[in-house]
């Protein structure tokens, strides 16, 4: 997620509040909480990470990368993630976050901030894996959800709805599809409402997940993952750690990977689980796509919102949208429309 460098005269004067009670931090606050708090890095380079909701992201120096919350609610999450990081990160098979350093308020700025290790690439949305490394990257992802989804320890966070069954998240799936019929389906041609909601109810009527909770990244998305040298390079943005339904998760084989990639990921994936247990991962697949389209839906809005200049918009999340929907919808009718 590299950015060229700003200087402080670019940004606001200090913290600043947005709308909802958000925001913002610049480098001049950032350059005096390090004098404070850690001298030692005051003088690396800042530069403004674009990208993230709950955070504002500042790279420092060649190494790091400071999260700083931006609302009342973010250091929660802040919290989960230094937390559990430093248990998960040693067993992933690629780069992710790791915590170094943690800070506290000053400078006018009111949390508990840290600094993690920066994980080098470009963020997917921007630039997709490449069809020519799809195969090595579907490995990569697969053992990286086998390594883990792990069954979570009875103090580990929930991942709340993004953990959970699909039945009391239809009225969201009703919400964007309805949006979708109304206005998305120009980010999406040949993509129709009516196999979109066979994927969803296919995947709603599937069993639901009776294991132990497994550990979750819980938004595994094209913007929250990095591409180096073409392939899967890293996963960031921990913030919605926590365990429940290892499908959520699963749906990353469409939302990440380029088309036909699905299946070796999905086949690695399901090659490493329990004979006696074949049909609950088979459930688990069609749970997968469920979620997938429902993600992609939410990349279209967002994606549609910065063609149009709208707050929170992000053009790149269209293309990457529309991209998971033929590729969900490939493996469906693959499938026979069912199980």
């Amino acid at each position: 997620m590299d950015t060229p460098p700003q200087t402080a005269a670019t940004e606001a004067p200090d913290p600043t509040p947005r709308a909802g009670g958000r925001i913002d931090v610049d480098a001049d606050t950032v350059r005096a909480l390090l004098r404070e708090q850690h001298p030692d890095l005051a003088e690396l380079t800042l530069r403004r990470v674009e990208g993230g909701w709950g955070h504002r992201m500042w790279r420092l120096g060649e190494e790091h990368v400071l999260r700083m919350p931006r609302d009342q609610d973010t250091p929660v999450s802040l919290r989960k993630e230094l937390r559990w990081l430093p248990e998960l990160a040693p067993r992933l098979p690629l780069p992710v976050p790791e915590p170094r350093r943690t800070g506290g308020p000053g400078a006018g700025y009111p949390y508990r901030w840290a600094v993690l290790s920066w994980v080098p690439g470009e963020p997917a949305d921007r630039t997709p894996i490449a069809v020519e490394h799809g195969p090595r990257s579907a490995e990569v992802l697969a053992d990286f959800l086998l390594a883990l989804q792990r069954p979570a320890p009875a103090d580990a966070p929930g991942a709340g709805a993004r953990g959970g069954p699909l039945a009391p998240v239809t009225p969201d799936f009703e919400r964007r599809l309805a949006a979708f019929e109304e206005q998305l389906h120009e980010l999406a041609p040949g993509i129709r409402a009516e196999e979109l909601r066979a994927v969803w109810e296919d995947a709603v009527a599937a069993p639901v997940w009776a294991g132990p909770p497994v550990w979750l990244h819980a938004d595994l998305h094209p913007a929250n993952v990095v591409v180096v040298d073409g392939a899967l390079g890293g996963i960031v943005d921990f913030d919605a750690l926590g365990a429940g339904d290892p499908a959520g998760d699963l749906a990353a084989a469409w939302l990440l990977l380029p088309a036909g990639a699905d299946r070796p990921c999905l086949a690695r994936w399901l090659a490493a689980q329990p004979a006696d247990e074949r049909d609950a991962a088979e459930a688990t697949v069609r749970r997968a796509r469920g979620w997938a389209v429902l993600r992609a839906l939410m990349l279209l809005g967002i994606g549609r919102a910065g063609l149009h200049g709208l707050p929170g918009g992000k053009p790149t999340w269209g293309p990457a949208g529309r991209a998971a929907l033929q590729r969900v919808l490939a493996h469906f009718r693959r499938a026979g429309g069912a199980g």
